[in-house]
């Protein structure tokens, strides 16, 4: 794997432990939103990576969206730095959690929790989404109001796209105004996220990505599945996709 040395030239904080690096690196290969690169850093003894999802676009400055890990080996000291620092990046992306593998419907429902929500803002930021769907929904799981990051830009779309977009925030632990109380499956199962987004989730032009906490995952494809939604394979297309990073 090679990597280039970046230089940290923003550091956005949501909440305690929850950021954003901004990253000057100008020797990443192109790639697709949604995709994700290794970052790290030298250790003496070894180099500490690990993939991140790329919130941004490609483009000489990329973003990461994290979440600090108190016991982890590599969160910590990426909450740490400061602008000026360096930051090696991989210069190339992998993942298939890209538009490429949408192949229907006119309604694109991006679902995620916590940092699951990194691929979604760099789709956002990129013209094929808004190219290629009537209307986009984003669902964003989280515990508390803390948690919820990325609120302005958010705004900003749905002022820009009023009859095309719709956020709605899901709070798990704490009722916040805005948001829908309780956990994204329940939701989902009782009819309050049909009604909050006021659209019908629909086999014939709906189409879900998925990406966040395992059991979210598991306990949305199900429901979708139930549905009558069917998951994207590699050998047929359908219109759940799912992205399992941990």
């Amino acid at each position: 794997m090679k990597f280039i040395s970046g230089s940290i030239v923003g550091k956005k904080i949501w909440s305690d432990g929850l950021f954003t690096l901004q990253v000057d690196a100008p020797g990443v290969d192109p790639f697709e939103a949604g995709q994700y690169l290794q970052i790290g850093v030298q250790r003496p003894d070894k180099h500490l990576h690990r993939p991140y999802s790329v919130a941004s676009p490609h483009g000489r400055v990329l973003d990461f969206f994290i979440v600090r890990v108190d016991d982890g080996r590599l969160t910590p000291t990426l909450w740490s730095l400061t602008l000026g620092d360096r930051l090696d990046v991989a210069t190339h992306a992998i993942g298939s959690f890209t538009l490429a593998h949408v192949h229907s419907g006119d309604d694109l429902w991006l679902v995620g929790t916590g940092t699951g929500l990194a691929p979604y803002i760099a789709m956002l930021r990129s013209s094929e989404t808004w190219e290629r769907f009537q209307r986009v929904f984003v669902v964003h799981g989280v515990r508390v109001a803390n948690d919820l990051a990325y609120q302005a830009e958010m705004a900003a779309y749905s002022e820009r796209f009023p009859r095309r977009f719709k956020y709605l925030p899901v709070t798990s632990r704490a009722s916040v105004e805005g948001a829908l109380q309780g956990r994204i499956t329940t939701v989902l199962s009782n009819g309050e996220l049909e009604f909050a987004m006021g659209a019908a989730i629909d086999s014939t032009q709906s189409t879900f990505m998925l990406c966040g906490n395992p059991d979210m995952l598991n306990e949305m494809e199900t429901i979708l599945v139930e549905r009558g939604l069917q998951r994207q394979t590699h050998k047929q297309p359908g219109n759940i996709i799912v992205e399992r990073y941990w």
